[in-house]
């Protein structure tokens, strides 16, 4: 009972704290961090832990799923140089930096614990960057840059750890098998991603009912990720490629589907971000208590490593900067200011503080696992370095670096997308046999609809009820017509969203007006 009093708490907090945010400029996820964190030591706050393997399973598959949606397999086929960059090789990087520095500074450290640390505070989170990023006035293809390194980074952080693991509880050593591992991991868990996005595919086809639908895309994350990570794959890829693969399959005539299931998401990941951010700041309360005054003696090698993270991150942005692509419209990031911007959204999260407390306490031999005390504090550590800090400046530093605005270019690429979804409406419509057989003015009225996408349709009816009866029926051969051009306008804007260049999300934009369009047939 307590349990669910505290999470009722914290959905209304979230309610609460997302418009404070809104009022003072903020991003909702750091308020509500910094909120439950001081909350959770007023005495009457019950005394509530979650199981540190439960943390990923709850939030994760939700979250990635919501983000992967705004996502594209052909933003993947144009930005594969930054997945592999950022996602895979600064994630390495930074593992091996961090493990450097924490086995020279703590000598009772064993290599593999070091490791451990290193992959568990290396990947920024998917959750956090999307969260905070999102909300400020930022160049679309840096977003797009940090969604991608977001969605997969933590597949290799979570093999790195697990490897590491198992070789601190042991007493081995980490050896280059977690290379294969990684990539029989990823490769298993594309191939379970597309398989569950057919299942869900032909389960929609016979499920009738709208809603029941839109539950499915709430139960598939949560189903492929346990399947994954059950089969020793991975759970993160699985269910991104979900997503995408979802998204690639969307029909023309699903709008209404569309529609329900954006505004589902919606909410979904509002509450749900809300609640894991909330949880974390609570827990950083009891890892506080436990470490006591252990963490006086930490500081020296937590500031090492909080520097050696936010330093290894800036290098790395500096040089792919350097040695980028000549291409000025592909090359990311494109200049000294976009190279500060990327580094200072390296934020930590979620993934980080559930790898941190999903460290085993003892060796496979009964004995405690040392340095581990070290671990969990200096997750959290960089958990406040990079996540609030950044969080709570980067509106700031947005503005004092003045970045070119690219807003007026998205403005100019949805009038295009617009365009081109009403050229293909227009045709359609004058290719329709149906449409051949309206009277001439209506033929007219219908033409002047369109090239609108206008949906309101001003007729004065008579008051004959063979005439109103006659006028009933050519409304239903004007409606099928435009509903017909409509779906071939979805379907080209279907089309855009997975050729290389396009921006998904400003695509989705004009998508859901056509949508709306068609709703409004109905009404």
């Amino acid at each position: 009972m307590e349990f669910l009093l505290l999470l009722i708490g914290l959905l209304f907090g979230t309610v609460l704290v997302v418009g404070l945010g809104e009022r003072i400029r903020l991003p909702y996820p750091i308020l509500m961090l910094m909120f439950s964190a001081g909350a959770a030591f007023l005495p009457f706050i019950p005394e509530v832990h979650i199981k540190p393997e439960l943390i990923l399973p709850l939030f994760l598959p939700p979250l990635l799923y919501a983000a992967a949606q705004r996502s594209s397999w052909s933003i993947f086929r144009l930005r594969w140089r930054s997945l592999v960059l950022l996602a895979v090789l600064l994630v390495v990087a930074t593992t091996a930096v961090v493990a450097s520095v924490a086995w020279l500074m703590i000598p009772a450290m064993a290599l593999p614990a070091a490791i451990a640390l290193g992959a568990i505070v290396a990947p920024p989170d998917p959750v956090a960057v999307e969260a905070v990023a999102g909300k400020v006035k930022m160049r679309r293809k840096l977003i797009t840059v940090l969604q991608t390194e977001g969605l997969f980074n933590d597949a290799m952080a979570i093999v790195i750890f697990q490897v590491a693991v198992t070789a601190a509880l042991s007493g081995g050593e980490v050896g280059w098998d977690l290379v294969p591992r990684f990539l029989i991991g990823a490769a298993g868990a594309i191939v379970l991603g597309l398989a569950m996005a057919w299942l869900v595919g032909t389960l929609n086809r016979f499920v009738p009912d709208l809603v029941a639908r839109s539950a499915t895309t709430l139960v598939a994350p949560y189903a492929i990720y346990l399947i994954a990570e059950e089969v020793h794959f991975s759970g993160v890829v699985a269910v991104v490629v979900t997503a995408l693969e979802l998204g690639r399959r969307a029909r023309p005539q699903d709008s209404e589907e569309r529609l329900t299931r954006t505004a589902f998401w919606d909410v979904v990941e509002l509450l749900t971000t809300g609640v894991a951010f909330g949880l974390v700041g609570i827990e950083m309360r009891y890892i506080i208590e436990d470490e006591g005054a252990n963490l006086l003696s930490f500081i020296p090698g937590i500031v090492a490593i909080c520097a050696a993270v936010v330093l290894v991150r800036f290098a790395w942005m500096m040089a792919m900067y350097k040695i980028g692509g000549t291409e000025k419209k592909n090359k990311t990031p494109g200049s000294l200011k976009e190279v500060l911007v990327l580094s200072w959204c390296g934020m930590r999260g979620l993934a980080t503080l559930a790898l941190a407390l999903a460290l085993p306490a003892t060796m496979s031999n009964g004995e405690p696992l040392e340095g581990r005390n070290f671990v969990v504090a200096t997750a959290c550590a960089v958990l406040i370095t990079t996540l609030v800090l950044p969080g709570l400046t980067l509106p700031a530093l947005m503005r004092a670096l003045k970045l070119p605005n690219d807003h007026a270019v998205e403005e100019r690429t949805q009038r295009a997308l617009a365009r081109r979804a009403e050229k293909v409406a227009l045709e359609t419509m004058k290719r329709s046999t149906a449409a051949s057989a309206l009277p001439q003015k209506r033929r007219e009225a219908l033409a002047r609809r369109m090239s609108s996408l206008h949906t309101i349709l001003e007729s004065d009816l008579e008051q004959d009820p063979q005439k109103m009866l006659q006028l009933k029926a050519i409304l239903t051969v004007m409606d099928e017509v435009q509903r017909e051009a409509l779906d071939a306008a979805r379907g080209e804007m279907l089309k855009a969203r997975n050729e290389p260049g396009n921006d998904p999300e400003l695509v989705d934009r004009v998508l859901r007006r056509l949508d709306l369009r068609t709703v409004t047939l109905d009404h």
